[in-house]
């Protein structure tokens, strides 16, 4: 079973200036619900309850928000209102934060390596910016699922993006193993140029990493940005045969761009109406 999971949730969301100067990006609302409630909440769904914020000391409403709020409490008491906050309660008062602090912004990898002294089991990470909407197991289950049977392997969710996007992420070089979109990963590449991808399956922001991944992070040099990346440490793992992808079912939309912002709180607000 998995019963941890990572949040990376330092970075200062400099694509929403100006209002992420004083709220952080993962405070910022699909329809009325934080993003980080998503995300929470998917993880706690997939039977986690363990979970570890890592942010920086500006970001104090993340931590206010999964904390009681009783003046609020009585506000509301037998109102209509009560019911809108029944879900972040029960995250609140079932589910155990820890929050761990990223100095330094040197990159995913460097973030994840954070909660090392805090994890010594397989454990996932979910990256906010990817909210998705899946007809029956969200993102984080469907890894799970695939866990289960390849307990010893890291597991990455994969989506075919267009291949004018294909620069802004994580591409995979992989082996179609099973008729069911599980691939055994032979490279990875950051943030390639199309002449370069190897494919267009990407990397995006689900993964089961094996505590092995902080030693292989210690090793890990960084990029031409300073920039510590999980890619780079998974991809010495996937040489010894022990990462998997997985091409999820499900709708992904990148609320860490305006666009993509928009259309999934258009898409929740009309599941919320329909």
């Amino acid at each position: 079973m998995i019963r941890k999971c990572v949040f990376p949730v330092a970075g200062f969301g400099t694509r929403f200036l100006p209002v992420t100067k004083s709220v952080p990006k993962e405070m910022l609302p699909i329809v009325s619900t934080p993003l980080i409630e998503y995300a929470v909440k998917e993880a706690y769904d997939s039977g986690i309850n363990e979970m570890f914020m890592i942010t920086n000391r500006n970001k104090e409403s993340i931590s206010k928000y999964f904390q009681e709020n009783k003046e609020l409490n009585v506000l509301i008491k037998d109102t209509k209102k009560a019911e809108s906050l029944r879900i972040q309660e029960e995250l609140t008062k079932e589910a155990k934060f820890s929050y761990l602090f990223q100095n330094n912004m040197l990159g995913l990898g460097h973030a994840i390596q954070q909660a090392k002294d805090c994890i010594n089991e397989p454990f996932a990470v979910i990256l906010c910016d990817d909210l998705c909407a899946c007809p029956e197991d969200s993102v984080l289950q469907q890894l799970i699922n695939l866990h289960e049977r390849n307990p010893d392997k890291c597991i990455i969710a994969l989506e075919e993006v267009p291949d004018k996007h294909v620069h802004k992420y994580g591409i995979i070089d992989g082996t179609l193993i099973k008729d069911n979109n599980i691939f055994k990963i032979n490279a990875m590449i950051e943030k390639p140029q199309i002449e370069e991808a190897p494919s267009n399956l990407a990397i995006i922001g689900r993964y089961i990493l094996q505590p092995e991944i902080f030693k292989t992070l210690e090793a890990t040099k960084a990029d031409g940005n300073g920039e510590i990346q999980i890619t780079t440490a998974l991809l010495e793992l996937a040489r010894k045969g022990k990462v998997l992808g997985y091409k999820y079912s499900g709708q992904r939309f990148d609320c860490g761009s305006v666009d993509g912002y928009i259309d999934a709180n258009l898409y929740f607000r009309n599941e919320m109406t329909s």
